[in-house]
């Protein structure tokens, strides 16, 4: 590639040998497969049909010829067995075990779900969906019937659904309303590894409701973790289970470092990709790795521009580009799935989340930028920042383990051996970097106090008490129990900041608007930047813009984009983004009924938005920011020095006082989603302190 080490690298299957230092002496271990000197090369026949699986595997008999190929099915019967025998058990299954889409099916055929669902936790939605859906064409079966999924905002269950696939967010919330979580008689906690908040909270509500079965006589709840990687003796010891290890099916992987590093990750990035669209044969699909949606559209709109202009000079395979992140709607998350037609290439950009869990066919080519997004709460500060930081080697594993999922691939990393080398060995838990508000008030909801909840690694302290004063001037929590304002806002799957946005709507008269900007703001934005058109898109930004900020020009667009006939072509027309405001729109209808089974008062406040940024205050009251006598701005509480981002329709004004919705830190820090605030606004009620700010 020029550019690049060469590092020859491959995934042996994993036995006993390559776990003897991780295995725990009790309870023990089971290993299933051979060791790594038994690893079975696959001939250029059997590489065909592994890349041709998704064409030919459309009927049942092709569906069960795939399934009795996957290294899980050979152990089928000694798994059910165990887990029959175990109430809790942990399963390393490497890459390719077949583990998320298999063992749940062997446990329904063995009846063990005829005393309740078996629930499969995912950390995101993509997953829980094209898993969901692939089992259910397994299954021959109808998504929503045998087979469901349930997601936020999305539930495809019905009463007959057995195998339910879902985001661990909404098995946390159904143990809100039910802490034995009676409806399962099997809990799976799949990518256990990635320790995202909801799955760390997961580990203690599950073993939590599998006790509380016990002490009660009910049927006991059987608990599986699952993950292709973890810290095996840090899991043991928290749940007290036998370990099971299954082998994989993983195609053999060359990786490449560049030999310096660079600065900017998209240079590196796109020079690899057209020198692979250049040398590769055709179908050889491939993903590259990014950080958020703004970012990934711009280099699809790029990648499909270039190579337009490519197929005109030379004779290059069509190129199909494809985003994914995790505000595109479900049905445009699922495009990226489809294999590339004959004699074409596929291009995915996307962010962390085709890291695990999911299977994007064709791929054979990984590029891998190094780089996350992340947001990360500061305790010190009382402020959320999102910033771009550096995966750890667990990740880039991941990452590397997509390129051969079907058939032999490379991945080509944008950084050098010396920068991987210093990575962190495993992904910081998010329990331990985010807002815990949220997380308090659903445990609360449980019946939970946070400050003596059994985590597997305990929240800094200082992280604690913030998020509970958080929710004490919120007037969610008076010691340690939930208001009567606190159980109305454990309804609703937000922030509590924004849900005491809603709730503060009702007395303000501004509902219908509240619902409309907190829904918007709960995707990602519904600008679209354009490179070459920069003059165009700034001049059509103007049309909604409001001297009040950022949150009335979202209501502004909102407004407009509902009563336009042709919504597409609008957008298009305004440069925005028609995905995120349809997103939007259905997140509204959610929260709308959502507001509605809590008997809130629907009210409209027209053309009087300054009820609307009143309402605002006293969800995000501690986001303000005051202008300072040299003409700079220093956050209320925290005495942070900020700017207005430019993209805002307050940048360049000097309004006295400012409340934001998030900071990001890149160069600087900067306010994103303003609106201006008068202080005379500021009382005792919708800040959480007593007097008035002088």
């Amino acid at each position: 590639m020029g550019v690049y080490d060469h590092l020859d690298s491959k995934y042996n299957m994993m036995g006993a040998s390559s776990f003897s230092k991780l295995a725990p002496k009790r309870p023990n271990t089971i290993v299933f497969g051979a060791g790594p000197s038994k690893v079975q090369k696959m001939n250029e026949e059997e590489v065909q049909q592994a890349a041709n699986a998704p064409d030919k595997d459309k009927n049942p008999n092709g569906f069960h010829k795939c399934k009795k190929s996957l290294p899980v099915y050979r152990h089928r019967k000694t798994l059910v067995s165990i887990v029959k025998k175990h109430d809790s058990l942990i399963v390393i299954g490497e890459t390719g075990s077949g583990k998320t889409t298999q063992i749940p099916q062997f446990l329904f055929e063995a009846g063990l779900a005829s005393s309740g669902c078996i629930g499969i936790t995912q950390p995101r939605r993509v997953a829980a969906v094209s898993i969901a859906s692939r089992v259910a064409q397994e299954q021959a079966v109808e998504l929503g019937k045998l087979v469901g999924y349930c997601v936020r905002f999305q539930d495809i269950t019905s009463s007959q659904t057995k195998i339910k696939y879902m985001t661990d967010g909404m098995m946390v919330r159904e143990a809100m309303t039910d802490e034995i979580l009676s409806d399962y008689s099997v809990v799976i906690l799949d990518e256990a590894h990635e320790r995202s908040v909801h799955t760390d909270v997961l580990f203690g509500v599950a073993r939590r409701a599998q006790k509380l079965r016990k002490m009660k006589n009910l049927p006991p709840l059987k608990l599986i973790i699952m993950s292709a990687t973890m810290d095996v003796n840090k899991f043991v010891e928290y749940f007290q289970a036998q370990v099971v290890y299954l082998e994989g099916r993983q195609y053999e992987i060359k990786a490449y470092q560049t030999v310096s590093s660079y600065e900017n990750y998209w240079l590196p990035a796109l020079a690899t990709l057209f020198k692979i669209h250049r040398e590769a044969p055709p179908n050889e699909d491939i993903l590259v790795f990014l950080t958020g949606q703004e970012e990934i559209e711009s280099a699809v709109a790029y990648t499909r521009e270039t190579g337009k202009h490519l197929s005109t000079i030379v004779d290059h395979p069509p190129l199909m580009v494809f985003p994914l992140y995790s505000a595109l709607p479900t049905r445009q998350q699922l495009e990226a799935f489809k294999p590339s037609p004959p004699g074409s290439r596929k291009v995915v950009f996307s962010t962390n989340i085709a890291e695990t869990s999911v299977t994007i066919g064709g791929i054979r080519h990984v590029i891998d930028t190094g780089v996350v997004k992340v947001r990360t709460h500061h305790p010190m500060t009382g402020l959320d920042m999102l910033k771009v930081e550096k995966i750890s080697k667990e990740q880039a594993k991941q990452r590397m383990g997509r390129a051969g999922r079907e058939a032999p691939g490379k991945c080509y990393r944008t950084y050098t051996q010396e920068e991987f080398d210093k990575l962190e060995d495993t992904t910081v838990p998010e329990i331990k970097r985010c807002n815990l508000a949220g997380v308090a008030l659903q445990l609360l909801a449980i019946g939970i106090d946070i400050t003596t909840f059994d985590f597997m690694d305990k929240p800094p302290k200082e992280g604690v008490d913030i998020a509970v004063k958080c929710l004490e001037k919120l007037g969610a929590v008076r010691g340690s129990q939930l208001t009567t304002l606190g159980r109305t806002m454990a309804r609703f799957p937000l922030d509590p900041r924004f849900t005491k946005v809603i709730l503060a709507s009702v007395e303000h008269r501004c509902l219908e608007e509240a619902l409309t900007v907190i829904a918007l703001l709960s995707g990602e934005s519904v600008f679209m930047d354009s490179t070459t058109k920069r003059a165009q898109a700034s001049k059509a930004r103007e049309r909604f813009a409001s001297p009040e900020g950022d949150h009335v020009m979202l209501l502004n667009i909102f407004r407009q984009y509902q009563s336009a006939k042709l919504k597409k072509v609008w957008c298009h027309e305004n440069f925005l983004h028609y995905r995120n405001l349809q997103y939007g729109s259905e997140v509204r209808q959610q929260l709308a009924a959502l507001a509605e089974r809590a008997n809130l008062e629907s009210a409209s406040c027209g053309t009087n938005t300054e009820q609307l940024r009143k309402a605002l205050l006293e969800g995000l009251h501690e986001n303000l920011a005051e202008l300072q006598r040299d003409g700079t701005y220093v956050t209320m509480f925290t005495k942070q020095p900020v700017s207005i981002h430019p993209s805002s329709a307050l940048h360049g004004t000097k309004p006295a006082m400012v409340l934001f919705t998030e900071l990001v830190a890149t160069s600087k820090y900067f306010l994103r989603g303003v609106s201006v605030i008068e202080p005379s606004w500021l009382t005792e009620k919708n800040t959480g302190g007593p007097g008035k700010h002088n």
